[in-house]
């Protein structure tokens, strides 16, 4: 009997443990989004990893850390920022409990439907964010017409 409550004990704790990663990460990234949102370039860069990267929505984005500060702090230091609010969110943290990833789909004024996809990994304590991707989800009847126009763009 003894064993079987250690047992059970040990699952709860880890299962707490899971639980609290995903609210760590949930509280990262609601605060990316809100830095974003007012232009408040410290703490958003503030949440990236050393070696993070920021993939946008063209095919020519693909930013370090620094590319997209140099491409971001004109437009926070006059205070445009850009807002994608989260309607919903998945989080799944890898064994190790130091990583996970996530996908989202956001909220945009201009932009509509997007969705977010990452990854993030435990920093001394503080979830950072590795890699982000900025997508504008597609619907499929719409799909043969877009990559024909995007197809005819690129070979102009």
């Amino acid at each position: 009997m003894r064993n079987h409550v250690f047992v059970f004990f040990i699952l709860m704790v880890s299962g707490l443990s899971a639980s609290t990663d995903t609210n760590g990460i949930e509280k990262m990234l609601n605060q990316f989004h809100q830095a974003a949102s007012k232009a408040d370039g410290a703490t958003y860069f503030g949440l990236f990893a050393p070696e993070g990267i920021f993939l946008g929505t063209d095919a020519t984005e693909r930013w370090t850390v620094a590319q997209f500060k140099k491409y971001a702090e004109p437009h926070f230091g006059k205070g445009k920022g850009w807002t994608y609010t989260p309607k919903s969110r998945n989080i799944h943290v890898f064994d190790s409990g130091n990583t996970a990833w996530f996908d989202e789909l956001l909220e945009n004024k201009k932009y509509g439907l997007c969705r977010g996809s990452g990854v993030v990994r435990k920093i001394e304590g503080q979830w950072k964010v590795s890699q982000y991707h900025l997508t504008l989800p597609v619907p499929n009847e719409l799909i043969d017409e877009l990559s024909k126009m995007i197809q005819d763009r690129r070979s102009k």
